[in-house]
């Protein structure tokens, strides 16, 4: 099915990664299928250019919203088992920013205080991406114990979860057992019959979306979600915002900076999108950098006797691939519990495998018992760690989210079913494996039942505080290209480049990248422009 932008097509990160890396939910992108992100019209300004500009808001807080920014979190310690040590607050957002007295919605936030030794430098408030991810997850199962232990003694180590995400009022659009039909939806359609399936798979998880939602549905934009970073700062008491995002939280933590400049304190994009980019042209870039993810793996795994996709030639790899794929959609794999491994279901697998090349072992052991055994459980168990389904069949709200914010925050990359098969060779020349599903799933956004808010657009910030925009030259879920076209935009960015493999570059191994890093929110030096590790 679709893929997202995370930290995460709909895909975020492998589950299998050596420490501190973090988990494999924490990293994934938002899918080649719903994959854009965009801010509201009333935000964008043109240039003389004709491009679109995020514009800057005022610096003073509008007298209809000073109530929200009045507000004070009541801490309390969190509940749940080893979450002692942190402290959970909700706080009320306008649900329109535009119309503060149309209703509310409440956002969860969660920190851990800073340790010490040394003095307090505020709060570090953190984001893996997704959209859809949640980062009070994040922030608990990695980023308050796996950030170097200079930063968290220095900094609280603060969450909000996005509008829409996790425990700030949640977008649900199917349940565990139509979430399972839905995902097992064949995305390489070969017939009439099997595209209207498709279509009418993407219109019932849209219309579920509106059904739960309601109102909130055309309210969690990125741009919102934005100002709602800003409600948190002020919360916290800081007079500006430290901040590290990874994967889509780039765009979010972008977009925070065009809006606030003046606001901006130390920020780190890692993985960082282009917000110039239409969703048709993310969808095809992230194509292509999956294939290159694909290629390096392939050429890692022919060098094993033991390549359960042939060992010599890497490019066999690719067709044996290709092959086994399309026995799938013959005649899925049985998985036990009565689910069977489809031919969309094996591709999502893969794919969520291909964030690091830390996963590159249980892929293998993965595609080994599904194509040598014919045991497809290994490589089911990865689709359902993309798609954050548990053990008993139910699923966070991951690609609920992924799927509402993306369908707002950009129009949709492909209209109809014909304009999808006019795409198709271009998609599946950027990848011969994943070009046909990656081009089919970008048409999700067609069905949706709230309009886009906007379109691409930069990001320029003029006058913010220096910006560090970080890239990993074979990520294959936020292209090199991309954090090179973000750093041209942000007035005051510094590129920070990671020569190597996998979706995002911070905590990743790099003592050159988390130097850099630590520095700079330590001290507040950012690296030399081009800095290359």
């Amino acid at each position: 099915m679709p893929v997202h932008r995370r930290a995460a097509p709909a895909v975020r990160r492998p589950p299998v990664r050596r420490s501190p890396r973090r988990p494999l939910t924490a990293v994934l992108l938002a899918a080649a299928v719903a994959l854009v992100p965009a801010c509201s019209t009333e935000s964008t300004t043109a240039d003389a250019a004709g491009d679109k500009v995020l514009a800057a808001l005022p610096k003073a807080v509008p007298e209809a919203l000073a109530p929200f920014y009045g507000q004070r979190p009541a801490w309390r310690t969190c509940e749940g088992v080893g979450k002692e040590e942190f402290e959970c607050a909700r706080l009320k957002a306008p649900l329109d920013y535009d119309n503060p007295t149309a209703g509310t919605l409440d956002l969860a936030l969660s920190r851990k205080k800073a340790t010490g030794p040394g003095s307090r430098l505020g709060s570090l408030l953190v984001n893996p991406g997704g959209p859809g991810g949640s980062a009070i997850g994040y922030l608990q199962s990695y980023a308050a114990l796996g950030y170097p232990a200079p930063v968290r003694a220095r900094y609280d180590m603060v969450a909000v979860d996005p509008r829409g995400v996790a425990d700030s009022e949640p977008v649900t659009c199917l349940d565990g057992p139509a979430m399972d039909a839905h995902t097992a939806t064949d995305t390489t359609p070969d017939t009439p019959a099997e595209r209207q399936a498709l279509v009418s798979a993407f219109q019932k998880y849209g219309k579920g979306c509106q059904a739960d939602a309601g109102k909130t549905l055309g309210h969690v934009s990125t741009v919102e979600s934005a100002r709602d970073l800003d409600l948190a700062r002020s919360a916290l008491g800081d007079e500006k915002l430290t901040y590290v995002g990874a994967s889509y939280g780039t765009f979010l933590g972008a977009t925070y900076a065009g809006l606030y400049p003046h606001r901006v304190g130390r920020l780190v994009l890692d993985g960082a999108m282009d917000p110039t980019l239409d969703a048709r042209r993310l969808n095809l870039e992230q194509t292509a950098g999956f294939d290159t993810a694909f290629t390096a793996f392939a050429k890692d795994c022919a060098q094993r006797k033991d390549c359960p996709l042939g060992a010599g030639d890497p490019q066999d790899a690719g067709r044996n691939l290709t092959a086994f794929f399309d026995k799938l959609d013959a005649a899925p794999l049985p998985a036990g519990q009565g689910r069977a491994l489809t031919e969309s279901l094996a591709a999502m697998g893969v794919v969520a495998a291909l964030y690091d090349e830390g996963g590159w072992p249980q892929l293998r052991t993965a595609l080994t018992s599904a194509v040598k055994n014919r045991d497809g459980n290994a490589l089911l168990a990865l689709s359902d760690i993309y798609y954050e389904r548990d053990a008993d069949g139910g699923y966070q709200n991951l690609m609920s989210a992924n799927a509402a914010v993306n369908c707002l925050d950009l129009p949709p990359a492909f209209a109809t079913p014909e304009e999808v098969e006019a795409a198709l060779p271009e998609f599946r020349k950027a990848s011969p494996v994943f070009g046909e599903g990656f081009a089919w799933a970008s048409l999700n956004c067609a069905q949706w039942p709230t309009p886009a808010t906007s379109g691409p657009h930069r990001i320029e910030a003029n006058g913010a505080a220096p910006i560090v925009v970080v890239g990993t030259t074979r990520d294959p879920a936020t292209p090199y290209r991309w954090a090179r076209g973000l750093a041209s935009q942000l007035d005051s960015a510094t590129l920070l480049t990671y020569d190597g493999d996998g979706h995002t570059a911070f905590g990743r191994g790099s003592d050159c990248i988390d130097t850099a890093i630590n520095t700079y929110l330590l001290e507040g030096t950012p690296p030399d422009d081009n800095t290359r590790c």
